[in-house]
Formats: C-alpha cells, structure tokens, sequence
C-alpha cells in the first residue's frame, strides 16, 4: 500500500482554522478505488497518537526516519483504528494490520490514510 500511497500528490493550502499551510492530498483514480475495500499494510509502529485515542499510527520508516521526526513525507504514514481493543507495541515495533481503507483530505485532526475495523495480522 505504501507504493499507492506514494503516487498521491500534495499542494499546500492554507487552514483558516489554524492559521497556516498544510500538504493537501490529490488522490490517485486507483486510490479512490481501493476505498472501502480491505487493504493490509506493513508498518513501524511510532507513539504519535493520543494516548487516550482509539488508534494508532504507523509508519513506512523507523520513528528516526518518520514523517514526524525524520522529515518523510505525509505519504508515509496512517492511522489504524482498530475492531476491538488497541493492543500495546513498543516503538518500531514492525507490525502488518489488515483493514477498510478510508482517506481522509479535510480533517486536520487525522491524517490522510486511514484504516477502521483494522485487525492486527502479525507483530
């Protein structure tokens, strides 16, 4: 998933809502696609989420090289909400999660691939 996450294209627009730019997301055809249907993506987990949160987020790269801290792009990283329970990880805990692709261009307060209903497949 992470090659099809890839191919979206980001412009910045500006949110009135907090006063600056953010990468806005232009999904692909084939993305737009998969929406809905269950996807499994592998990952790293990293401690990014709200601890009190119902999700988590994992990234293509370890956390020294994450979106967040080592300057990847928004394309490399999603939120899996998960069925039934949040099972605990470790940082960089390499995980696969299996879910319904959703994705996500307006909530500033989510990022913009995001899996529900998600089941931890392997750790």
């Amino acid at each position: 998933m992470w090659n099809e996450f890839a191919k979206t294209k980001f412009e910045p627009k500006y949110y009135d809502k907090i006063g600056e730019y953010l990468f806005y997301p232009n999904f692909t055809e084939e993305l737009n696609k998969l929406v809905g249907k269950e996807v499994t993506i592998q990952g790293f987990y990293v401690p990014f989420a709200p601890e009190d949160g119902n999700y988590i987020i994992i990234s293509k790269y370890p956390m020294s090289q994450c979106f967040f801290c080592g300057g990847a792009g928004p394309e490399s990283i999603a939120e899996v909400t998960f069925i039934k329970g949040m099972p605990k990880f470790e940082v960089d805990d390499l995980i696969t999660v299996k879910g319904k692709l959703k994705l996500n261009a307006e909530d500033i307060e989510h990022v913009n691939f995001i899996l529900t209903d998600a089941v931890l497949v392997s750790k």
